[in-house]
């Protein structure tokens, strides 16, 4: 079990012994984070895509990027244990130390185990049912469950997959999109338990921070079932622990086609409806972004797209996202080893300035 967790201290000094450009980090909750981190959804349940995916986020963070993002059911826990092998073969080498690195991971779909051959169903009740961790009614339709004894046996096996005994942030995955059966009012009070539990780990040093990771609640249309305001979440957080709670990230899905976390004003501000992105910023919530290239559907559209200046389309798609306001990070899954040193290529230039962005943003919707 490795000790520590991304310190003050350790972050600042990863991103001043980088030879990625200094520009390429940012500041958030005393942490010095690059704005390029590495997500580990797709692959294989497999040796192979073990091995490539553990070299790729090793080459990743000795280019630059000390932001790896995982969830207990990618590649049914396969993935968590490879981020943890990453980096644990990378402090043995003495190439890197735990404190240096922010390692992100989810809570909440049911999954099973990529390492055990067994029937999806018999493993659950196995594992969970039979031991009473759920119960009848405690997994939605969606595979999801927000129970806090459910919550706390994936904890412990996130903390036993990755080899770490702290984490620095622990997301609730896809809670709302994953509880489609429970009332607003129900699930406010379910997430206040959760909360509560979240905080208690916290105390023990089990996790540093906790937030969401979500698909649609936070860009969908204020009035529609599925939505959630995030200042709500903010205040439980704060009616639970005060102004020092935990709950400082959120993740969700942005890119050249999903452009809802920019574009729609859906969240409540001040005194107008905001962005979640705007929301973010404003509430100083860091925002890590998924699938960055539509798992790859929109490399052939930028390449045909003259505004973009860069030869790579995804160094192009990258550039973008990490340089919209309120972005902290994109999180971008590459395996091949190819694909690792072109999208490192993002680190050695600065992300656009404002006006840049800006003036992208107005020959892309002429």
């Amino acid at each position: 079990m490795i000790e520590g967790f991304a310190t003050s201290e350790s972050t600042e000094r990863f991103a001043k012994n980088s030879s990625a450009h200094q520009e390429n980090f940012r500041k958030i909750h005393d942490l010095t984070l690059s704005n390029i981190g590495v997500g580990t959804y797709l692959g294989d349940q497999d040796l192979k895509t073990d091995i490539n995916q553990k070299n790729a986020i090793k080459k990743s963070i000795l280019g630059g990027i000390n932001v790896i993002d995982t969830a207990i059911n990618y590649r049914a826990q396969k993935s968590e244990r490879v981020v943890g092998k990453a980096i644990s073969e990378l402090v043995d080498e003495n190439k890197i130390t735990r404190d240096e690195i922010f390692v992100s991971t989810k809570n909440g779909y049911v999954t099973n185990d990529g390492d055990i051959k067994e029937d999806f169903m018999q493993y659950i009740m196995r594992e969970l049912g039979k031991p009473g961790i759920v119960k009848e009614g405690d997994i939605s339709s969606q595979y999801n469950c927000m129970t806090v004894p459910f919550l706390e046996d994936q904890l412990n096996r996130s903390q036993k997959n990755l080899g770490f005994d702290c984490i620095d942030l622990m997301y609730l995955h896809n809670l709302v999109e994953g509880q489609p059966q429970m009332s607003h009012d129900d699930f406010i009070s379910n997430l206040k338990k959760v909360f509560e539990f979240y905080e208690t780990k916290r105390k023990d040093g089990m996790i540093k921070f906790y937030g969401m990771a979500t698909w649609e609640c936070f860009r969908a249309q204020n009035d529609s079932n599925g939505f959630l305001s995030l200042l709500e979440v903010i205040d439980l957080a704060k009616q639970v622990a005060g102004e020092s709670h935990g709950f400082r990230f959120i993740q969700l899905p942005y890119n050249l086609h999903f452009d809802q976390a920019y574009i729609q004003k859906n969240q409540p501000g001040n005194s107008n409806n905001v962005s979640i992105l705007e929301s973010a910023l404003e509430n100083n919530i860091g925002v890590f972004t998924s699938v960055p290239l539509m798992q790859g559907k929109l490399l052939d559209w930028i390449k045909n797209k003259k505004e973009f200046s860069h030869a790579s389309p995804s160094v192009n798609a990258l550039q973008f996202i990490r340089s919209t306001p309120g972005v902290l990070s994109p999180l971008i899954g590459h395996k091949a080893v190819e694909h690792v040193d072109e999208n490192l290529q993002v680190l050695k230039i600065p992300p656009y300035s404002e006006n840049e962005f800006n003036d992208l943003i107005s020959k892309l919707t002429i």
